[in-house]
Protein backbone atom coordinates (compact mmCIF):
# COMPACT_ATOMS: atom_id res chain seq x y z
CA UNK A 1 0.00 0.00 0.00
CA UNK A 2 1.11 3.85 -1.07
CA UNK A 3 2.36 5.68 2.17
CA UNK A 4 -0.15 8.61 2.63
CA UNK A 5 0.98 11.40 4.19
CA UNK A 6 -1.14 13.24 6.75
CA UNK A 7 -2.50 16.30 5.61
CA UNK A 8 -2.21 18.21 8.83
CA UNK A 9 -6.09 19.24 8.81
CA UNK A 10 -8.50 16.86 11.29
CA UNK A 11 -5.48 15.91 13.20
CA UNK A 12 -7.95 12.90 14.36
CA UNK A 13 -9.00 11.89 10.72
CA UNK A 14 -7.40 8.93 9.28
CA UNK A 15 -5.80 9.77 5.78
CA UNK A 16 -6.30 5.94 4.86
CA UNK A 17 -10.45 5.20 5.88
CA UNK A 18 -11.24 8.72 6.61
CA UNK A 19 -12.75 7.67 9.86
CA UNK A 20 -11.96 9.47 13.01
CA UNK A 21 -9.21 8.44 14.88
CA UNK A 22 -9.04 7.78 18.50
CA UNK A 23 -7.01 9.11 21.24
CA UNK A 24 -4.42 6.33 22.33
CA UNK A 25 -1.64 6.12 25.27
CA UNK A 26 0.55 3.68 25.64
CA UNK A 27 2.12 1.38 28.50
CA UNK A 28 4.43 3.16 30.69
CA UNK A 29 6.66 0.03 29.57
CA UNK A 30 6.41 0.93 26.18
CA UNK A 31 8.74 2.66 23.89
CA UNK A 32 5.82 4.62 22.11
CA UNK A 33 5.88 6.85 25.72
CA UNK A 34 3.27 7.98 27.49
CA UNK A 35 2.17 10.92 25.23
CA UNK A 36 -1.34 10.70 23.81
CA UNK A 37 -1.17 9.48 20.01
CA UNK A 38 -3.97 9.27 17.57
CA UNK A 39 -4.88 6.19 15.87
CA UNK A 40 -7.27 4.39 13.50
CA UNK A 41 -8.79 1.27 15.55
CA UNK A 42 -11.27 1.23 12.44
CA UNK A 43 -10.92 -2.50 11.45
CA UNK A 44 -12.62 -2.13 8.27
CA UNK A 45 -9.39 0.41 7.39
CA UNK A 46 -7.65 -0.67 4.19
CA UNK A 47 -4.51 -0.11 5.93
CA UNK A 48 -4.78 -2.06 8.79
CA UNK A 49 -6.75 -4.94 6.49
CA UNK A 50 -3.94 -5.21 4.22
CA UNK A 51 -1.45 -4.95 6.88
CA UNK A 52 -1.47 -8.60 7.49
CA UNK A 53 -0.68 -9.66 3.98
CA UNK A 54 1.86 -7.21 4.00
CA UNK A 55 3.56 -8.53 7.23
CA UNK A 56 2.82 -12.47 6.50
CA UNK A 57 4.47 -12.25 2.91
CA UNK A 58 7.11 -9.67 4.11
CA UNK A 59 7.91 -11.27 7.45
CA UNK A 60 6.00 -14.29 7.79
CA UNK A 61 4.56 -12.96 11.01
CA UNK A 62 0.90 -13.26 11.67
CA UNK A 63 0.51 -9.45 13.36
CA UNK A 64 -0.62 -6.42 11.47
CA UNK A 65 -0.56 -2.59 12.24
CA UNK A 66 -3.11 0.31 12.50
CA UNK A 67 -2.35 4.14 11.75
CA UNK A 68 -0.77 6.73 13.99
CA UNK A 69 -0.12 10.18 14.17
CA UNK A 70 1.57 11.80 17.08
CA UNK A 71 -0.05 15.55 17.23
CA UNK A 72 3.01 16.40 19.34
CA UNK A 73 6.06 16.15 17.03
CA UNK A 74 3.81 15.32 13.69
CA UNK A 75 5.46 11.75 13.26
CA UNK A 76 3.22 9.17 11.80
CA UNK A 77 3.30 5.87 10.96
CA UNK A 78 2.52 1.87 11.88
CA UNK A 79 2.05 1.15 15.48
CA UNK A 80 2.21 -2.86 14.96
CA UNK A 81 -1.04 -5.02 16.46
CA UNK A 82 -1.18 -8.97 16.62
CA UNK A 83 -4.45 -9.24 17.13
CA UNK A 84 -7.96 -6.68 16.77
CA UNK A 85 -7.97 -6.25 20.06
CA UNK A 86 -4.70 -5.44 20.72
CA UNK A 87 -3.94 -2.26 22.79
CA UNK A 88 -7.55 -0.92 22.10
CA UNK A 89 -7.39 -0.93 26.26
CA UNK A 90 -4.89 2.30 25.87
CA UNK A 91 -7.68 4.16 24.53
CA UNK A 92 -8.52 7.55 26.26
CA UNK A 93 -11.20 8.66 24.57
Amino acid sequence: MAEKKFSGAGDDVCPYCGKKMRRWVGSLESAWGFVPQFVCFNDECAYYIEGWEWMRSQFKQNVSYRYRFNPDNGESGPLPVWSGDALKDGIVD
